[in-house]
């Protein structure tokens, strides 16, 4: 029952992100990412607000949620995880690593696409 409720709550997540950036977006009239951006910043904050009410509040069961942040954020943007674990390494006494997470992860996620992008034209275009 949880794998259906995440990958239901995922698909929500993911129509979600794909709605609202769009309409952002259409509306903006620039060609920078901004839908893209909204929909980061936005789940970054939404995460926050579930994993505080969660963890001190205790306002949520372990099963909604895991199905609001792994399933329904998580299709939303894993921008919002990736914030959450990088703050975490800064609570934590870990500054470096944060840096290193949050710089590493750019880097390597542009360069990465990047590569992709090039093999794909290298080799099938």
């Amino acid at each position: 029952m949880k794998i259906l409720l995440i990958a239901l709550a995922g698909a929500l997540g993911a129509l979600a992100r794909w709605g609202l950036a769009g309409i952002v977006q259409a509306r903006s009239g620039f060609s920078f990412p901004v839908g893209t951006a909204v929909v980061n910043i936005l789940g970054c904050f939404l995460f926050g607000v579930i994993i505080t009410l969660a963890e001190e509040r205790f306002v949520f069961s372990a099963q909604v949620r895991i199905m609001l942040l792994t399933g329904f954020l998580g299709a939303f943007t894993t921008f919002s995880t990736y914030t959450f674990e990088t703050a975490g390494l800064i609570s934590g006494g870990q500054p470096l690593a944060a840096l290193a997470n949050a710089a590493g992860q750019v880097i390597f996620g542009l360069s990465a696409f990047f590569l992709g992008r090039a093999i794909v034209r290298l080799f099938f275009l």
